[in-house]
């Protein structure tokens, strides 16, 4: 079972940051890497879903309930927004996702059955390796 829901565009905040590491010349000049931040609580989502949210321990959310995302994979600017909105959606997706509880059940008594009779099989196999008594 999934919560409905849907991230309006316009709560997030996308600022143009410079990328780390390698990149030559370039790294240094232009701001292509993103930095994604979204507020949980200020934010349209259901109630429930915000819950969900905030109680995942996910180091990309912080203790005022603000998901920070940094994306810098990518050399364009509209790729890395796009990659940092994609991976806003899975963790939003990934806490409206609630698992279906498991029934216990008994084994059957055919189950139970076949089972015994396979240790009993088997008793029998390790039983005839032992010394033999004359």
């Amino acid at each position: 079972m999934n919560i409905a829901f849907a991230i309006d565009p316009d709560e997030v905040e996308i600022s143009a940051i410079r990328a780390q590491g390698a990149g030559g010349q370039n790294v240094n000049k232009v701001s292509n890497a993103v930095h994604l931040r979204f507020d949980v609580r200020a934010s349209s989502l259901p109630d429930a879903l915000k819950e969900r949210l905030l109680a995942t321990r996910d180091q990309r959310i912080n203790d005022e309930g603000v998901v920070v995302i940094k994306a810098q994979q990518h050399r364009s600017l509209e790729k890395n927004r796009e990659d940092a909105m994609a991976r806003l959606h899975e963790l939003v997706a990934a806490a409206a996702h609630i698992p279906r509880v498991r029934k216990a059940t008994k084994p059957t008594r055919a189950s139970q059955r076949r089972r015994l009779e396979g240790k009993t099989l088997r008793s029998g196999i390790k039983a005839g390796r032992g010394k033999v008594i004359e």
